[in-house]
């Protein structure tokens, strides 16, 4: 009978090892994105792409053991297990990128409303909100913009109160592309709304590559299990 090839054995293993570490990326970058997100006020509502990364990143990470076990031990269950769940999300990527693209104008409709729905949290008076606004006025100050949507007018009345900074173009020599000059003072230029869009398309190109990567790197896995998986049952 014929034996289990070494180097499939030891291919197996370390192939596991770098789809492991793999998944150890994508869950520490998705967290990453997660955190800093939140630290901008972006609402929970307009994260669940993020979430969904954060747990394919686990189950990576958990799928990575698992065949790293079962080429170790040549264990037939292990790699079967290993195989079907990999073909799962395979199956899954595909799906989401086929829903994602067929969806896109309605996900670009609902980030639209969460915008004006945060204009509105700008513009109150209430306690609930106030810790919000200070965050994005940090977020104006580190990326140089204002307001959301309309600039200084989503502030509403508190851009004129007396005391206010709201805006203020803290530069030594304000250039015309960086700030313009609003009701007396200069007040920086961009609406953070295009900040934020720019910095989740630049999010979602590192996604996308990331995406198209693991999917080669799943094809390359169902081929060494099943091969490994075939040459146990024929030792």
């Amino acid at each position: 009978m014929a034996g289990v090839s070494r180097c499939m054995k030891y291919s197996m293993f370390i192939f596991n090892f770098f789809f492991w570490v793999c998944g150890c990326i994508i869950l520490g970058f998705s967290i990453w994105i997660r955190v800093s997100s939140t630290q901008q006020g972006v609402e929970s509502s307009a994260l669940a792409g993020v979430n969904l990364l954060i747990a394919v990143g686990a189950i990576i990470m958990i799928l990575g053991f698992l065949g790293c076990c079962g080429a170790a031990k040549e264990s037939r269950c292990m790699l079967m297990l290993f195989f079907i769940a990999l073909l799962l999300i395979l199956i899954l990527q595909i799906t989401g990128g086929i829903l994602g693209a067929v969806y896109k104008p309605q996900v670009e409709e609902a980030f639209k409303l969460t915008l004006n729905a945060s204009v509105s949290a700008l513009q109150s008076t209430s306690e609930e909100y106030r810790e919000y606004q200070e965050a994005f006025q940090k977020f104006e100050r580190e990326e140089k913009c204002c307001g959301l949507v309309d600039g200084p007018k989503d502030w509403g009345a508190k851009f004129n109160e007396p005391s206010s900074n709201i805006c203020k173009c803290e530069v030594e020599k304000p250039s015309p592309d960086l700030c313009i000059q609003y009701q007396n003072r200069y007040i920086y230029k961009k609406p953070c709304g295009e900040v934020i869009v720019q910095q989740i398309k630049d999010n979602l190109v590192i996604i996308m590559g990331i995406a198209f990567g693991l999917a080669v790197v799943e094809i390359l896995g169902l081929v060494f299990s099943m091969s490994l998986y075939c040459q146990i049952g024929r030792k």
